[in-house]
């Protein structure tokens, strides 16, 4: 199984707006994607949002970034908001990446938690579903062929023309990312595409009929089940101990899911929801190695899932604090892990 991190490059919300807070982040990021290079993780992956109160809003150059100090670790977004991109500039944007990292590029393709990306390149929020299906198809097509002849309703036709540059991998890996939507989960099964499931509340379990229908609708479709990749992705945060760890997170993921909620009409996040949260059958890997280890093991159980994502800042964390956590991540919880399934 393939242990990683994703990240959307949070900020200090309180200095929303300063260049030198989203420089300083982002030089930071690409510190945190050595370290995970050097102490043996296998994915990092880097989130797209257009906020003030996250970095990041073009995920291929910051990964473009990252693959010149790192030597094989695998780079994807976390995700492309394919729905309000175009997916020809996409599929160069990554092939390019793929180019520079030596085979080391993924895309995972969603419709975004965040809708800010909608209107500021012109897209109706009443094509959310249509648009997602339509790019999606055209940025599959695009990596099948060099040349391509096109046709749809939301992006100018495309007549016999050629997309480079071509990526070194073929096919350039796509996964389908979802928050738990039966369509999207029998869409990525009945394309034979990976599947990338955002469990960031709750108990794991109720999303294993998930996993089961992504695998009906992929045999279904002809596809075998069994060469079919999952990935979980979750919450969580690594320390020495599990009352460090917890000091450290509380306070930024309280404030950031206090923030998000009045966005979005909320319950405000409480210390028992949290404390929940990080339980031994919660969703969050939150704890020491020991406490994430064991984690990863129950929900392999459940899910039999190839890949591992955990994002360790929820709100915007200490660089040094980050550190150690990939530290220990990929000193003591990965080699754990792999044992225990060799």
């Amino acid at each position: 199984m393939e242990l990683g991190i994703y990240t959307f490059g949070e900020t200090d919300p309180r200095r929303v707006g300063d260049p030198s807070v989203a420089g300083q982040r982002l030089r930071h990021l690409i510190e945190e994607i050595e370290l995970a290079d050097q102490v043996g993780l296998d994915v990092y992956g880097v989130g797209e949002h257009h906020r003030p109160d996250y970095a990041v809003s073009a995920p291929a150059v910051v990964l473009a970034a990252a693959a010149a100090r790192t030597s094989r670790i695998r780079l994807t977004s976390a995700v492309t908001v394919l729905s309000s991109d175009d997916p020809v500039r996409v599929f160069q944007d990554f092939s390019t990446l793929d180019l520079l990292s030596n085979g080391r590029a993924e895309i995972t393709a969603g419709r975004g938690s965040f809708i800010e990306s909608y209107p500021l390149f012109g897209q109706d929020l009443d094509d959310y579903n249509d648009l997602f299906a339509e790019k999606l198809a055209l940025l599959l097509a695009l990596r099948d062929r060099e040349k391509i002849t096109w046709a749809g309703k939301h992006r100018p036709s495309i007549d016999d023309r050629g997309v480079y540059p071509r990526p070194l991998q073929q096919p350039l890996p796509v996964w389908i990312a979802v928050g738990g939507t039966p369509q999207s989960v029998v869409r990525a099964g009945t394309l034979g595409l990976p599947l990338a499931i955002a469990i960031i509340g709750g108990m794991p379990e109720r999303f294993r009929p998930f996993v089961q229908l992504y695998r009906e609708a992929a045999q279904q479709a002809g596809h075998d089940p069994a060469t079919l990749k999952v990935s979980i992705n979750s919450h969580g945060f690594i320390a020495d101990t599990v009352e460090h760890a917890v000091s450290l997170a509380y306070g930024p993921y309280i404030d950031t899911m206090s923030r998000i909620g009045r966005e979005r009409g909320w319950p405000m996040p409480t210390r028992q929801q949290f404390d929940v949260e990080r339980s031994p059958r919660g969703a969050m890997l939150l704890g020491s190695p020991q406490e994430i280890i064991d984690k990863i093991l129950f929900e392999h159980e459940l899910f039999g899932m190839h890949r591992m994502l955990i994002q360790f800042s929820v709100g915007p964390m200490p660089h040094r604090d980050m550190l150690r956590c990939i530290e220990l991540y990929g000193t003591v919880v990965a080699p754990a892990v792999r044992k225990a399934l060799a």
